[in-house]
Formats: structure tokens, sequence, C-alpha cells
């Protein structure tokens, strides 16, 4: 089965940068499809915690839906962690549009291997145009 997808890459050509190129899908199976900002503060464990923050994956708009996404943590007593997931369903806000409920825990890592967990609500859909 194919789904038609539409979008654009725009890469980056700065020599003084690492070369990349980012991906924007701009409709799925016909539909325009959005982003949501997250961010937030992992759990208190070994005696520091981590900030995060990123973009979800882009997802169809209207209709119930889930997003997926993923963050490297902030550099705290020498190390990082990475957060990955799957958010909930869509919740409504009063005014029009939607958030996510997220949860999870980090990967495991530090001098003394550990994870921190972490939760927290997308903000409003970005249209990802």
């Amino acid at each position: 089965m194919e789904i038609p997808i539409t979008g654009f890459i725009v890469s980056n050509d700065d020599k003084e940068s690492e070369h990349s190129h980012r991906l924007y899908i701009t409709s799925w199976d016909g539909r325009p499809v959005h982003v949501h900002a997250f961010s937030g503060v992992t759990s208190f464990d070994q005696g520091h915690n981590h900030h995060y923050a990123g973009m979800t994956e882009p997802a169809p708009s209207g209709g119930q839906h889930v997003h997926q996404y993923f963050a490297k943590t902030s550099f705290n007593d020498e190390h990082i962690h990475y957060i990955r997931g799957t958010t909930g369903p869509s919740i409504p806000l009063p005014n029009g549009g939607h958030y996510h409920y997220f949860e999870g825990q980090t990967t495991m890592n530090g001098r003394y291997p550990h994870s921190h967990m972490y939760r927290g609500n997308t903000g409003n859909e970005i249209m990802n145009m």
C-alpha cells in the first residue's frame, strides 16, 4: 500500500558546521501535518536532573492520532541521556487545537549508570509548513 507524502528538504551547507539535511513533511495521504513542541525536566536522581526540549515527529491533522518524539537531555554531571517514545492521544483545547501527554524513562548513562523519569504535555499543534 502506498501513501502519498509531500514535503521538502532543506540543506545546510554552512562550512562552519556539520553538513545536514532536514526533511519537512507537509502532507500525509492528502491531509496537512503538524508537530508539537515539548520540553521539561527529568526526575532528580543520583544528585542531579536534566532539561530536555524538542519537536515531535509530524502527524496528520484532524482525527485521533499520536506522535513519535526524541530528544537529547542537557549535559549535567558529565553526561547526557536520550528520551524517545510515543505520545498519548490528542487532548482538545477549549479554544481549538490540541496537545498530547507523554512520559517515559531516559536511557541509562552516567559514571554510575542510572536513568531518570520524565513526563509532561506538549504545546499546542504547529502546522508544519
